[in-house]
């Protein structure tokens, strides 16, 4: 009988951040995975200072400006369960939450939830792509804080 590895979600932390229940956040997450029927195998977040994203953003992007979230699919086929890295810069979370009126942690998992919607099919180039990908952070917000 052949076992499945069970999905790994891992945190580390560069920014000035913390995150309590993360167990129930990892459990949220894989359940996301689940939901938009996307296997998982590992991903892993970083949460960084400006300065740590927009050297990423320069780096492989050939972007020029700072950003709240990057996130990479890293599998080598798309048919393999998931293997994603995903870097928040926890600066740019911080001032958007200030200017958006909003809790700095309810922002903050914005986005975390975001980088779990790209990497499960999710894009927001078009109005009307970010409108469905506002609708599904919604979602996953009301889900997970209620």
């Amino acid at each position: 009988m052949i076992l499945k590895n069970a999905p790994v979600v891992q945190f580390s932390f560069n920014g000035n951040v913390a995150l309590s229940e993360r167990k129930r956040l990892k459990a949220f997450i894989i359940s996301l995975f689940k939901e938009n029927e996307q296997p998982l195998d590992l991903l892993h977040y970083t949460f960084c200072t400006d300065e740590e994203i927009l050297a990423i953003n320069q780096q492989y992007l050939n972007h020029n400006y700072y950003t709240d979230i990057i996130t990479f699919d890293l599998r080598e086929r798309s048919t393999d369960a998931m293997v994603g890295e995903i870097f928040i810069g926890v600066d740019t979370v911080r001032s958007n939450a200030q200017f958006l009126g909003e809790p700095f942690l309810r922002e903050l998992h914005r986005v975390i939830f975001h980088g779990v919607l790209h990497l499960c099919g999710y894009n927001d180039k078009s109005e009307e792509e970010q409108a469905i990908m506002r609708k599904k952070e919604d979602e996953c917000l009301l889900k997970y804080f209620r």
